[in-house]
């Protein structure tokens, strides 16, 4: 199981190799992409919160990237946070996501991408639920749920 030490030492000491890897130019990933969902995983960008039913929909299933189809979460850790976004307690593999420190804002956070594709997901919190008290709080757009 990850825990927020674990994600910190990817930061700094690199991230595990994914199973795949899937590269396109940012051309090619346009042409692929409805432009909301090229916004927010080819260009780092968020949702509005709550704009997507995902965030209060629990229905058993597996959750890949929406630009590759890597799977990358699994129903079962996905849990209501309150925050607008869906959250989940920790990937389906260990290697299915990357973590890179975000100075972007006012504060440092770190940022979760598809290790297979680099598509932007969101950010990762130790604010979440035990065990492992992470929260993976996701862009909808960034997900397709599989059944």
């Amino acid at each position: 199981m990850l825990t927020w030490e674990s994600i910190q030492t990817l930061v700094t000491e690199g991230n595990l190799a994914p199973d795949k890897r899937q590269i396109k130019t940012g051309a090619q990933w346009k042409s692929l992409l409805p432009e909301d969902v090229y916004y927010v995983t080819r260009n780092a960008g968020t949702e509005r919160p709550f704009s997507s039913p995902m965030c209060t929909h629990f229905e058993a299933g597996i959750y890949a990237c929406v630009c590759c189809d890597t799977l990358l979460f699994d129903s079962t850790v996905k849990f209501d946070s309150g925050t607008g976004w869906p959250s989940f307690t920790q990937p389906i593999k260990e290697n299915a996501i990357a973590y890179y420190l975000d100075d972007s804002l006012d504060r440092s956070r770190i940022e979760i991408t598809c290790n297979s594709c680099d598509a932007h997901l969101g950010h990762v919190f130790p604010d979440g639920p035990a065990p492992s008290k992470l929260r993976y709080c996701v862009n909808a757009l960034s997900l397709q749920r599989k059944t």
